[in-house]
């Protein structure tokens, strides 16, 4: 039985890859671990590098993009299929190929949650390429609520509130080690046993919300989850470029609908529902113009240049 079970889901992005991986030879090396890499369908040559540099890397390979959900399901299901001959791994870390994890980061994750055994799952503190904190790894749960706070932009107002900026924990240090609703996918150490208890990833998420779908499933069977600010992993997040596609920007809304929808909408009071779902949609208009803005004014800078 390893210590940890390593996943991460590729998607046209080998370079970093290249630099997580190899990230992991380095902070891997004292523990018994299992890397597993899915490629999600990439054109750019990602499973050919894997093949050819790390060959102790478990490889799987998908003819098309299944999304986040549906690929990490894709190993959680064949590391669940060999437990009654291999036994569960302690723990399985989800992890993105634009990661990079210090030396030390794995271990000091497993060791907290050696030491708690009341908490289910742990993210680290994520620094961007800029220093910044990522906001995504520390969250609360999108009520209808929290939700309006962030949609109404009262969040981006007030940051370091209490009440509007609870959605990213602003207020936060970014050094905190705090119980949290939920740490973020791309880097999410999970004890193997909640993929027993509480089940693997919801695949009608594709790209976004999964993380915050699994997290609140897992709350809702007693376990804690923790935000570890006093570890530290390097997220390029969008590195080679400021610009999000089109199909991210509805991916993004749609997984906002679809966790609505789960566990909110049947017990919310109808007015308050529709305005929820008209602020949805009238926040993925805006993005989806903006974007477009941003894409017309690149094209012209470039066509001067």
């Amino acid at each position: 039985m390893s210590d940890l079970a390593i996943v991460i889901v590729n998607f046209n992005v080998r370079e970093l890859l290249w630099s997580c991986l190899r990230s992991l030879e380095r902070a891997g090396a004292e523990l018994a671990v299992d890397v597993w890499v899915v490629d999600n369908g990439s054109t750019d040559h990602s499973a050919e590098m894997v093949r050819r540099e790390f060959p102790w890397v478990r490889l799987r390979e998908t003819r098309a993009n299944l999304g986040f959900a549906r690929a990490n399901n894709l190993v959680l299901r064949e590391i669940l299929a060999v437990t009654p001959t291999k036994g569960l791994p302690r723990y399985v870390l989800l992890l993105n190929p634009d990661t990079e994890v210090p030396p030390t980061a794995l271990s000091e994750l497993i060791s907290y949650l050696d030491a708690h055994r009341d908490v289910g799952v742990v993210g680290p503190r994520l620094l961007l390429s800029n220093g910044e904190l990522d906001l995504a790894c520390r969250r609360s749960f999108p009520t209808p609520e929290v939700a309006l706070y962030r949609l109404t932009g009262l969040s981006r107002l007030f940051p370091r509130s209490p009440r509007f900026g609870r959605y990213n924990l602003a207020y936060l240090p970014v050094d905190a080690i705090v119980e949290v609703d939920s740490v973020v996918g791309a880097c999410m150490l999970v004890r193997s046993e909640i993929l027993l208890t509480v089940g693997l990833l919801d695949e009608a998420f594709f790209m976004y919300g999964e993380d915050l779908d699994w997290a609140l499933r897992i709350k809702q069977f007693g376990w804690k989850i923790v935000y570890n600010g006093q570890v530290v992993v390097h997220h390029h997040k969008r590195a080679s470029s400021s610009q999000r596609s089109v199909e991210s920007l509805i991916a993004f809304y749609q997984a906002m609908l679809i966790f609505f929808e789960k566990h909110y909408a049947p017990r919310t009071i109808l007015p308050l529902r529709w305005l929820v779902i008209g602020g949805i949609y009238l926040r993925a208009g805006l993005a989806l113009t903006l974007n477009q803005l941003r894409t017309r004014r690149m094209v012209r800078s470039q066509a001067v240049h």
